[in-house]
């Protein structure tokens, strides 16, 4: 009995230390997001991703680093720019650098893992939406490459639709201010409300496998090497998991042993798919589309894992010594403050969580207790 409450207590202080290191820069990271939200809207830029095989691509590669969507979340938007008129390929470039990055898990990325890593990680979700958008392009007809309408409705109150409204009109409908207040609700609400109930499992799983997990075993089965990169592919294809959430999971990973090749394997498949986002992948664009969506995923995380194993041998650094080191820049009054607020506004979106499994599970049981009381009776 002694034991397992222990091994609570331990696991419990790894994740509360891993949320301490982690917050600040994950109000960095919304408070990012909420810019992008009425600053940079992907509606708005769909016009630039119907023309040329692979200028509509690299610009939505680039489009979708910043924006924090996790797999299931970017659906909706892919198809909205799908609707407008963004190619095949821009859609699938689209798909995969979204999930992968976004400035919430480029902060945490900074704060639990290491330099490195944070630039790895987007240009790896960067160069891999590219390879796989182009490739999509290249066999797709060009009656297909359809010209859309963007949308240009007001990201802030939706006060005007862009066509019978005068932009210049417009640009005195809101201030400075409302925009950046609407920007951090959204961030605060919607954005975190995606990825909280995941961020906090994921924290809570890196705790048990730091105090679960013995150092070898990580080390002799995913250390490094093609073995370690396919495992890990193996993994991170059918689970659910979003980019921010994913993070601390990688850093106590590598912390028990497995290379940093391994777990950008894992931050690059865990987030991009899952066994329901690929099935409505089917309906969006094709057999095809996904087949060349799975195939250049699986094949570029593997790639680059390995890539990123050799820069960190050529560099003689070790991966166990510098993760987390940047956590250490921030005061602890201020990683402190951080966490409660971030506790603070998690309560909320967490209750509502609970509260919709809770009633989904009421409502799947309710036939079932209509007939057993019948029965009884």
């Amino acid at each position: 009995m002694a034991s397992a409450v222990n091994f609570i207590v331990h696991a419990l202080l790894a994740a509360w230390h891993l949320l301490l290191d982690s917050s600040v820069y994950i109000i960095l990271g919304l408070l990012v997001s909420s810019a992008l939200r009425v600053f940079l809207s992907p509606n708005a830029v769909a016009k630039h991703l119907s023309n040329g095989p692979v200028r509509s691509v690299l610009k939505s590669a680039l489009l979708g680093i910043p924006i924090p969507l996790c797999s299931c979340g970017v659906l909706p938007a892919a198809v909205s720019l799908k609707k407008q008129g963004a190619n095949r390929g821009a859609t699938t470039a689209f798909l995969i650098s979204t999930p992968e990055s976004g400035v919430d898990s480029i902060a945490i990325s900074y704060a639990l893992l290491d330099p490195i890593m944070t630039i790895a990680r987007p240009l790896s979700a960067f160069i891999t939406a590219i390879l796989a958008g182009i490739t999509e392009n290249l066999f797709q007809k060009k009656a297909q490459q359809n010209q859309g309408i963007p949308d240009l409705t007001c990201p802030v109150d939706g006060c005007c639709d862009g066509v019978d409204c005068d932009p210049a009109v417009h640009l005195h409908h809101h201030s400075f201010y409302d925009k950046i207040m609407v920007g951090i609700r959204y961030a605060f609400t919607d954005v975190w409300a995606d990825i909280v109930g995941w961020f906090f499992l994921g924290v809570l799983l890196a705790g048990l496998i730091m105090s679960v997990i013995p150092q070898g075993i990580m080390e002799r089965y995913l250390g490094g090497g093609i073995y370690s990169m396919l495992i890990m592919l193996v993994i991170g294809i059918p689970i659910y998991i979003c980019a921010t959430a994913s993070t601390p999971i990688a850093a106590a990973m590598i912390l028990k042993g497995v290379s940093p090749g391994a777990a950008l394997v894992f931050l690059l498949a865990g987030p991009a798919t899952n066994v329901t986002s690929l099935t409505v992948l089917l309906g969006i664009l094709g057999k095809r589309a996904t087949a060349i969506y799975l195939g250049a995923l699986g094949m570029m995380s593997v790639a680059l894992g390995l890539a990123l194993d050799y820069v960190y041998r050529l560099l003689s650094i070790s991966p166990y010594a510098s993760i987390g080191k940047a956590a250490e820049l921030v005061p602890e009054w201020v990683q402190i403050g951080g966490t409660v607020f971030l506790i603070a506004v998690s309560i909320r979106p967490l209750w509502s969580i609970a509260a919709s499994k809770f009633s989904s599970r009421k409502k799947e049981a309710g036939p079932e207790s209509i007939v057993q009381g019948s029965g009884a009776a």
